[in-house]
């Protein structure tokens, strides 16, 4: 019982901030999908994912496994966007960066 309210309310999680980003990037995997000519029918055929899960996806729902948005975003082409998020790491830069300014001085 408690694992059902807590996946419902997976929303209740984020803070709106993070909420909008999600959402956004859900609305622009539904825009490549678009770009690239594909139907979801074929998103779900390629992924192997039921119509539910992928409008999920494209709604940016928390619920959404972390798994299911990179494979959605392999059949887009895009895997390598993935990949790279994490690698651009500005505020951790700018904390070594201040680090090895001290340093030196």
């Amino acid at each position: 019982m408690v694992g059902d309210v807590a996946k419902r309310d997976l929303h209740n999680v984020l803070f709106p901030k993070q909420r909008k980003i999600l959402t956004h990037f859900g609305e622009d995997l539904l825009l490549a999908m678009k770009r690239r000519g594909f139907t979801k029918k074929l998103l779900c055929e390629r992924t192997g994912f039921d119509h539910k899960t992928v409008n999920k996806v494209f709604a940016g729902d928390p619920g959404v496994a972390i798994g299911t948005y990179l494979k959605v975003m392999a059949v887009l082409g895009m895997e390598s966007n993935f990949a790279e998020m994490a690698a651009h790491d500005e505020v951790g830069i700018k904390l070594q960066n201040i680090k090895l300014l001290e340093g030196s001085r």
